[in-house]
């Protein structure tokens, strides 16, 4: 937003999670959306996620490097047209580790990515809070955000339940969380729509989210399976 009257500034919201406004520029966020919108294509493309119990997910995902499905990850979209999942590109891996440096200090560097899950959000979708628990690694989550501003819910690690703290992301925000937040429950209640910015050409919101996944070279799933 131009001109703001008190601007934002980077945050710690919890220890080892930090949130760093306007990280991406309107540049870069381009780039990010271009991408977004050829993995978005089939094969292996945007699908809505099924879970276990029956229901499904409002936001819609796609997935580069291992396919994530209720609660666990493959190297093909086994819930959806069995294509081989999306390969993950260098590129990603070198914005997620500068993303590290940036809001955690070079200390935090870590194994290479090679998770992304991107979710697309329209005006109705929500994200319930949940913890990213089905990697085998520790390491920092790195979330990006293209479009439409959204309130991010930043929780503990025991429960789903307060304490928590609310976050507005815009576009081109940054929030990692790692060290003792890694593992802390989070969640999107509201999508604020019509408020990406205009030059962007994006309508609803993206949510671009970087892992490590910490599984064993030429398995085809973390169980083997």
């Amino acid at each position: 937003m131009d001109a703001e009257l008190f601007p934002r500034s980077p945050t710690e919201i919890a220890p080892g999670a930090v949130h760093l406004p306007d990280w991406l520029d309107a540049e870069h966020q381009r780039r990010l959306l271009d991408a977004c919108r050829e993995w978005a294509r089939p094969p292996a493309g945007l699908r809505t996620v099924r879970t276990p119990g029956g229901g499904t997910m409002t936001a819609q995902q796609v997935c580069l490097g291992w396919h994530w499905y209720p609660y666990t990850y493959a190297r093909t979209v086994v819930d959806g047209d069995g294509a081989p999942v999306k390969p993950f590109p260098h590129w990603l891996d070198e914005l997620g580790r500068r993303a590290v440096t940036d809001t955690l200090g070079a200390g935090a560097a870590t194994d290479p990515y090679d998770i992304a899950l991107i979710n697309f959000y329209d005006g109705d979708a929500r994200m319930g809070m949940h913890r990213d628990s089905d990697e085998k690694s520790d390491a920092p989550v790195v979330s990006l955000s293209l479009g439409d501003t959204c309130v991010f819910r930043f929780g503990n690690t025991g429960s789903r339940s307060r304490p928590y703290t609310d976050v507005e992301l815009r576009s081109g925000d940054l929030f990692v969380f790692g060290g003792p937040s890694r593992l802390a429950y989070h969640g999107v209640p509201k999508v604020r729509p019509d408020t990406a910015p205009p030059e962007l050409g994006l309508k609803g919101r993206l949510n671009v989210t970087l892992r490590v996944s910490g599984f064993e070279a030429g398995k085809s799933s973390p169980s083997g399976v």
